[in-house]
């Protein structure tokens, strides 16, 4: 087989980029391990930026995203003196979408049926080769070894993934910080516990109410990172996000069995390299985010923003510049967010060094935010997405 690029992995990164290179003309065959079925299962973020949402909208995805998702103007903070709003709208003038991961993906594999693009599934055993010569990709599936001969790797399979492991480690630096605590999420079919979403700081530690829609909630609380899920009683998990979230909203708020539970754990990584010969990635195979400033999904587009630019000019204009460039254009925006999630986690979580000087400025930071226009219209800035 030959096409233009191969893209390992199947999540929304890879689709999309599948989906705008092929709406320009360009071949490309992604390559994802696991089953459609199981893609299509994972829970994941549910807060897109407007960069986000215009993406979709590029890619020809945006119809029911619009009809069914939750566009929000803002979001709450809450803490022991208080729960206030950050205003979006208001403040920068612009807002976020909240629509499942698991959705924008189903929209994305439905784009891709349409056009008649080329999905593999259970894939096994994938590797790029000659990345600075030929390149060319191999994989297993149904006993047989298969190759796709191709001019460039696109490597949006997650931090787990093979495509980072290719990148010799004298040309590559990782940057890492592993936070000492972890999220217990549920999923629940019960109405959310208010319209959007509440970030809350208390004493026994972080908690997040947020959504997928009108009848699905997902909640998280703070706890040691090698909390076993299955330890937490749904009873215990709601008393315990009860007492963490402001008085009036954990009085009213509906709580039901949970559908999914989880424990996430906490860290920031970057791939200080994006790039590689012909392999450029993209998404958690070259840069993981803190789940509190919503940017982990956001950033995954973005990467697939600046790699399709540069991947449509080489095609279209023989103007390879984008592509020399990808790499640290998308790296400018990572470490923003970055930086935008490890101030979100440090203001809002409780860590086990935490002093009493510690304690101090993490209330005046909610403090400015509360107070302050300048400071909340820097987080609102930062919330709903730089530009593109």
């Amino acid at each position: 087989m030959k096409t233009d690029v191969v893209i390992i992995g199947g999540g929304p990164s890879g689709l999309l980029l599948s989906q705008l290179l092929n709406k320009a003309g360009i071949g490309t065959v992604v390559l994802e391990r696991r089953t459609r079925k199981y893609v299509l299962s994972r829970i994941r973020a549910g807060v897109l930026e407007g960069g986000t949402v215009d993406l979709l909208e590029r890619a020809g995805c945006g119809d029911r995203m619009h009809r069914e998702g939750d566009p929000h103007e803002g979001c709450y903070l809450s803490t022991e003196r208080g729960m206030f709003r950050v205003d979006f709208r208001d403040l920068c003038g612009r807002q976020v979408m909240v629509y499942g991961q698991t959705e924008a993906t189903e929209d994305l594999y439905a784009a891709q049926d349409e056009m008649g693009a080329t999905v593999i599934h259970e894939a096994m055993e994938v590797m790029p080769h000659d990345l600075d010569g030929d390149p060319y990709v191999t994989y297993e599936k149904d006993g047989e070894t298969h190759r796709i001969d191709c001019d460039f790797v696109a490597g949006c399979d997650g931090y787990h993934g093979v495509s980072r492991s290719v990148i010799p480690k004298g040309k590559k630096e990782e940057i890492e910080r592993v936070y000492p605590f972890g999220w217990l999420g549920i999923l629940s079919r019960t109405r959310p516990a208010a319209d959007e979403l509440i970030y809350a700081n208390h004493p026994r530690g972080f908690a997040l109410a947020s959504m997928r829609n009108a009848n699905l909630s997902r909640y998280y609380i703070q706890v040691p990172s090698d909390d076993d899920p299955e330890a937490w009683s749904d009873e215990a998990f709601w008393a315990e996000l009860k007492r963490r979230l402001p008085g009036e909203v954990a009085e009213t708020m509906e709580t039901g069995p949970s559908i999914e539970k989880s424990v996430a754990p906490l860290r920031s990584y970057v791939c200080t390299r994006m790039r590689h010969g012909a392999l450029f990635l993209a998404g958690d195979a070259a840069h993981i985010v803190p789940p509190t400033g919503a940017k982990g999904l956001n950033l995954a587009m973005s990467d697939i923003h600046y790699l399709s630019e540069g991947l449509i000019a080489h095609y279209k204009d023989n103007d390879g510049a984008g592509l020399d460039a990808y790499s640290d254009r998308a790296l400018r925006r990572v470490w923003r967010a970055i930086r935008f999630s490890w101030w979100m986690t440090s203001i809002l979580h409780r860590y086990p060094e935490q002093d009493d000087f510690d304690q101090r400025m993490q209330e005046m930071e909610l403090e400015n935010l509360r107070d302050l226009d300048a400071a909340r219209r820097a987080m609102a800035l930062n919330y709903v997405g730089l530009p593109l």
